[in-house]
């Protein structure tokens, strides 16, 4: 292990990250719980602010793949597609096979300007988790508990509500609806078999509501679907744990464009478009299974300062006075104070475990592999 390798890998360098990451999330979720009062004032302003907010916050995470595990990520696209990247609202259909697969997604939306506006078709859950889900409540994300009866009303309503936001955005929709495990797909196809709807090797069998529903709302806002598949280098299983300690790993990224002329307008005939979609992802995983890399043009869009400036600024700012008062206990002598300081960085080490935790694939939740979990499929 080298020099640099080995201080990434520090358990206090890795704290103190976590803790200007929950403090400045905290400050940012502050911030914009005041801004709610210019919602009923003025819209735009709300949502031009809070963008800015979020980004600072997500920039973070970000920073931590882009500058301190080095993880580099490559575009197999054409450069018109690229050309349009950042000038355009669209749908971004990503597989979802990777603690980290929403991470390469977001250092995409950084490098081409969207990360602050980017949104999602969140589970209902991760309202509750603190910073992330309360951020996404600011940013107007649509949360759905994935029974179409209950969710009916609150994602049309909150995707509709979006038909007229003043950035550009990228919508992610996980159309798997969870993460692929071997237990989900052995499911997953035999509720496709029943159903006579053609298997897949190394995807879920996508749920076609939240994707319809989501192109009918916001056509006419929305101009592209971006279908994004997504790979590691030397089959790879990256994790966040790993990025925390910077390990470095090569994503590979194929991107195709469809403009939305090309998606038909019918329920069905849509559903059956996004199952032939991912008929095409099937054949692309099966490419890199088998060559290691996928074919056409590579882009390796650079990687920008913002995002470690906005991790230095925040670092400095909570930091400082954190370590002051921490010399300042040490040099007391006081064994109160110290017991003290030590249960509080226990509290902040476990903290920053609980929210990497909810990207850890074998803590995601899921319908799979329950009665109910078949039927919504």
């Amino acid at each position: 292990m080298g020099l640099i390798a080995y201080i990434k890998s520090l358990f206090i360098l890795q704290l103190l990250a976590g803790f200007v990451f929950v403090v400045s999330g905290l400050i940012i979720n502050f911030i914009q719980l005041c801004t709610c009062v210019l919602w009923p004032l003025n819209r735009q302003l709300y949502r031009k602010i809070n963008t800015r907010l979020s980004y600072s916050l997500w920039s973070q995470l970000v920073m931590l793949l882009e500058w301190w595990s080095g993880t580099e990520c490559t575009l197999y696209t054409e450069q018109a597609t690229v050309d349009k990247f950042g000038k355009e609202h669209a749908i971004i259909i990503l597989n979802h096979n990777y603690e980290i697969d929403f991470l390469c997604g977001w250092t995409m939306c950084e490098r081409y300007g969207v990360l602050g506006a980017s949104k999602v078709l969140a589970k209902y859950d991760l309202l509750k988790v603190p910073l992330i889900g309360w951020t996404w409540y600011f940013l107007e994300i649509v949360f759905c508990k994935r029974k179409w009866e209950e969710d009916r009303d609150t994602v049309f309503k909150g995707l509709n509500q979006l038909r007229d936001y003043p950035e550009f955005m990228w919508f992610l929709l996980y159309c798997e609806g969870t993460r692929f495990t071997p237990k989900k797909h052995k499911i997953s196809m035999e509720v496709a078999e029943s159903k006579g709807l053609p298997k897949l090797k190394y995807h879920l069998l996508p749920r076609t509501k939240g994707f319809t529903t989501t192109l009918s709302c916001l056509k006419g806002t929305v101009s592209a679907v971006y279908d994004v598949t997504l790979n590691f280098r030397d089959k790879q299983v990256p994790t966040l744990l790993g990025i925390v300690n910077g390990k470095k790993y090569m994503a590979d990224m194929n991107i195709k464009r469809y403009s939305v002329e090309e998606i038909p307008d019918d329920e069905k005939e849509c559903a059956t478009w996004l199952h032939q979609l991912y008929q095409r992802k099937d054949e692309l995983q099966e490419q890199y299974e088998k060559e290691g890399c996928f074919h056409g043009p590579t882009i390796k869009p650079p990687r920008r300062l913002w995002t470690l400036l906005n991790f230095l600024f925040w670092a400095t700012l909570l930091l400082t006075p954190l370590l002051n008062f921490a010399c300042g206990v040490v040099v007391s002598g006081s064994p109160l104070l110290i017991v003290g300081f030590l249960i509080f960085c226990f509290i902040a080490s476990i903290a920053v475990r609980r929210l990497i935790s909810v990207s850890e694939v074998n803590k995601t939740g899921s319908t799979y592999g329950n009665l109910e979990g078949k039927k919504e499929n």
